[in-house]
């Protein structure tokens, strides 16, 4: 995903954000394995290898809070949140997501009251500010949770609602409250996005789409003070269409995840398929089996979907593989499955998908290879049907 992410930066002249969820990447390695300071030198050195220089990527850190140990006091997990965001800080983030909405062990049941979540948000952001020593520039910040938490809705609800405007007024008037107690005015002034509610989200098997009408009271009435933009979360599979409707009307920080996944998954397994029809009876050659390998562990451990899918077997075996969630992309890295990825890579790379079965399973890249505009390797392949994705998100975002 990365990348093919830089690739398109190139390509565009553009820069590059690339943000992390606190449950991802954190002081404990997150899901992922990775601190803020590892993440940083891993996105840094693909930056490298494919000569985007560091200073066209801005880091990110999402959802930045109390979220990985919400099962802990209050007190306790916003010590970790202050601790990752303050290694965030030093591995060089540059736009930090304050997110302390979700609720804690020992807080009361319901939704949390606006003041705790803003007066917790700008213990976040002194954390920040503490760890950022005077350097400039400052971090930038991003306020608000009208979204999901990290890693998605866990269960089809109805059509999200648009954020209201006065909702949005009160979410700037308690954060700024509490920002100028903790004597953070300059931090305030560094306020340039407000996460807001559009009404768009996808589920399972289905997309809410953007309907500029329906946000046309939030978009029509941006905050004017602090300077700012609306972040929108869950923008995947949105059209090109929707997505530069989005832009116009003051979304301008679209965030993509699950799509591109979702586009690696799909020429993962339709080159499968080209391995299976041209190289299953070759002697001496072993196919890979990407597709079964990545359904046994997702069997073995459904930790990342149970909560996720519903239905009858048959409906939760297809969602395990092509749901609009994806959520096989927290498997890929399992070393069973990254074992035969990599021996699906190796078998087509030595013998070259036909043209004839490119056309078949991967049409648009057929149509590129015929070009002479992309070689017919299966990296390359993979990266192509990524940047599909990407180049819906530069049209909508540089035109």
């Amino acid at each position: 995903m990365l990348k093919a992410a830089i690739g398109q930066a190139l390509d565009d002249g553009a820069a590059l954000s690339i943000e992390s969820t606190s449950n991802q990447v954190n002081q404990f390695g997150g899901y992922t394995g990775l601190t803020p300071g590892r993440f940083a030198d891993f996105a840094g050195s693909i930056a490298d290898r494919a000569g985007l220089p560091r200073q066209r990527i801005l880091l990110g850190g999402d959802h930045l809070g109390p979220y990985p140990w919400r099962q802990e006091p209050a007190s306790a997990a916003l010590d970790k949140a202050c601790e990752s965001v303050r290694q965030c800080v030093l591995a060089g983030y540059a736009k930090i997501h304050l997110d302390a909405s979700m609720r804690c062990a020992g807080d009361p049941d319901g939704t949390l009251d606006e003041r705790v979540i803003a007066a917790r948000g700008a213990v976040l952001c002194r954390a920040a500010e503490e760890a950022r020593g005077g350097a400039v520039p400052g971090p930038l910040y991003v306020i608000g949770t009208e979204v999901p938490v990290p890693g998605g809705e866990q269960a089809a609800a109805g059509e999200p609602s648009v954020s209201r405007p006065e909702d949005a007024e009160r979410t700037l008037h308690y954060s700024r409250a509490a920002f100028l107690e903790h004597g953070l005015e300059d931090a305030w002034q560094r306020v340039v996005g407000l996460v807001v509610q559009p009404g768009v989200e996808f589920g399972d098997a289905l997309i809410f789409e953007y309907d500029r009408v329906k946000a046309g009271r939030l978009s029509g009435n941006l905050p004017r003070r602090p300077e700012l933009v609306y972040e929108a979360h869950s923008t995947d599979y949105q059209t090109p269409k929707a997505l530069r409707e989005m832009v116009e009307d003051h979304f301008a920080i679209l965030k993509v995840g699950p799509w591109l996944t979702f586009a690696f998954r799909e020429a993962v397994f339709a080159l499968s398929q080209i391995e299976r029809e041209t190289l299953g009876r070759r002697r001496g050659i072993r196919n890979s089996r990407v597709r079964e390998c990545l359904e046994d562990v997702m069997v073995r451990d459904p930790a990342h979907w149970a909560a996720y899918y519903r239905g009858e077997e048959e409906d939760i075996r297809i969602a395990r593989m092509f749901s609009y969630s994806d959520r096989c992309r927290y498997y890929w890295s399992e070393p069973s499955v990254e074992t035969e990825l990599d021996l699906l890579v190796a078998n087509l790379s030595a013998h070259r998908p036909p043209l004839t079965l490119l056309s078949q399973y991967l049409p648009v890249q057929y149509e590129a290879v015929r070009a002479g505009i992309l070689e017919n390797v299966p990296a390359k392949l993979i990266e192509h049907q990524i940047r599909g994705v990407l180049r819906v998100y530069a049209g909508a975002c540089i035109g």
